[in-house]
C-alpha cells in the first residue's frame, strides 16, 4: 500500500520558531502483510500541539520526551479506524486512539499501543478525543482539580494565559463550572476575546495585542488573582503573578512564549516574580499529566458528559489534508488557532 508520510526534514535553530520547511511530505510503502499483534489502521485526525516545539530539538529538555529523528515519520496524538487487525485487543471497524500516532495517512502499529475509544463519548465528534475529551481536556480538568484549590463558595478569581488554545478555553470553562466567581482569559486578538467572553461564559478578557495588560487586568480582577492557569510564560506570566492575592496557586501548565528560546523547562523566572511568589506564599507548580493517569478514565468520562450536555463548548480549527500539517502547526505556534489545532487527513 502506498501511503503519504511527514518526517522532520530539519531542525530550527535552538533560539528559532518553527517554519513549515522543517517538515517533509513523502511516499512510503506499508508491507502487505500484518504481524502477529499488529493492526493497519486509517489515520482520521491528528493533533499539533505547542509541547511539539521542544521535540523538533536534539534535546528536548524533558526525560519523558522523544526528540523527532532527522528524516524519520513525525508523531503525536492521532485517532483512526482499524481497517485489518492481526491482534486481540481490536477489531476491523474499531476506532482507536494513541499518543504516538505516526503522521501518516495509514500506518501499521502494534494493537497494544492503541487505545479502543467509544464514538458516542463524543457525539461522534471523533477529533474531540485529541481534544477536549483527551489529553488536553485531561490537562485542563485535573490541572485545575489538583493544583488549583478551587472551591465552590470562596469568591476567587481565575486568570488563564492561552485561554482561546486548546487547553486555556478548557481550563476556563472548567475554573467557572468548580465555582470561580470571576474567570479572566488573556489571548491575542479581538475576535478570541469576544469568542471567550460570549462562547465559553469567561467574564472578560484581555488581548495582550493591544491593550496594557496590568492595567487592564486591574479592570478586570478588582479582588486579586487567586488562579492563574498558565500556559505561555514570560512577560504575561510576571504581570499576573504581580497581582495574585497572598496564599494563591499558578497552575503551570505550558511555557509557550519561550518554547522557540534555548532555555531548560520550566524557564527561570525574574528575581522580581520569585521574590512575589517567596513573599505571598504563591504556590507554583509544575502539572504533568502523566502523574495522574489513574484518574484518567473518571475525568475522560466526566468531560464526555459536560461536552454532550454543553457545559463545555469545544473550540476547533480545523485544516484539511497531511500536505498542510506543517502549515498548520507553524500557524498553531504563532496563535493562528482558535480552540485545538487539528488536522483532518480523511473521512
Amino acid at each position: 500500500m502506498q501511503v503519504q508520510r511527514v518526517v522532520l526534514n530539519s531542525r530550527p535553530g535552538r533560539n528559532g520558531a518553527p517554519v513549515p520547511e522543517n517538515f517533509r511530505l513523502e511516499e512510503t510503502t506499508l508491507a502487505p502483510a500484518l504481524k502477529d499483534g499488529e493492526a493497519l489502521v486509517r489515520t482520521l485526525y491528528l493533533s499539533v500541539d505547542p509541547y511539539m516545539r521542544c521535540r523538533m530539538n536534539e534535546d528536548t529538555g524533558a526525560d519523558y520526551l522523544a526528540p523527532w529523528q532527522l528524516s524519520e515519520c513525525v508523531d503525536g496524538g492521532g485517532v483512526g479506524m482499524v481497517e485489518s487487525s492481526n491482534c486481540s485487543t481490536c477489531a476491523e471497524g474499531d476506532v482507536v486512539t494513541s499518543f504516538n500516532w505516526p503522521w501518516q495517512t495509514h500506518a501499521v502499529m502494534k494493537g497494544s499501543g492503541l487505545q479502543k475509544v467509544d464514538p458516542q463519548l463524543v457525539d461522534g465528534h471523533l477529533s474531540y478525543f485529541l481534544g477536549a475529551v483527551g489529553m488536553t481536556g485531561l490537562t485542563a480538568l485535573l490541572g485545575v482539580r489538583e493544583k488549583g484549590h478551587v472551591t465552590k463558595g470562596a469568591n476567587q478569581t481565575m486568570v488563564v494565559s492561552g485561554a482561546a488554545g486548546a487547553c486555556g478555553s478548557i481550563a476556563g470553562q472548567i475554573g467557572r463550572l468548580d465555582g470561580c466567581v470571576r474567570v479572566v482569559g488573556i489571548c491575542g486578538t479581538e475576535e478570541k476575546c469576544k469568542v471567550l467572553v460570549e462562547d465559553l461564559g469567561f467574564s472578560a478578557a484581555i488581548n495582550y495585542g493591544q491593550d496594557d495588560v496590568p492595567t487592564r487586568l486591574k479592570e478586570c480582577c478588582p479582588d486579586g488573582v487567586d488562579v492563574y492557569f498558565d500556559n505561555v510564560g514570560g512577560v504575561t506570566s510576571d504581570t499576573v503573578i504581580a497581582q495574585m492575592n497572598n496564599g494563591g496557586h499558578v497552575i503551570l501548565c505550558g511555557q509557550i512564549s519561550q518554547y522557540n528560546k534555548d532555555v531548560p523547562y520550566p524557564p527561570p523566572l525574574s528575581g522580581e516574580t520569585q521574590e512575589t511568589l517567596q513573599r505571598k506564599c504563591i504556590t507554583r507548580e509544575r502539572f504533568m499529566l502523566l502523574n495522574y493517569m489513574s484518574k484518567a478514565d473518571t475525568a475522560l468520562y466526566e468531560l464526555s458528559q459536560c461536552v454532550k450536555s454543553g457545559q463545555i463548548k469545544v473550540l476547533e480549527t480545523v485544516v484539511n489534508g497531511i500536505k498542510n500539517i506543517g502549515d498548520a502547526f507553524c500557524s498553531m505556534m504563532k496563535g493562528g488557532n482558535t480552540g485545538k489545532q487539528i488536522i483532518k487527513i480523511s473521512e
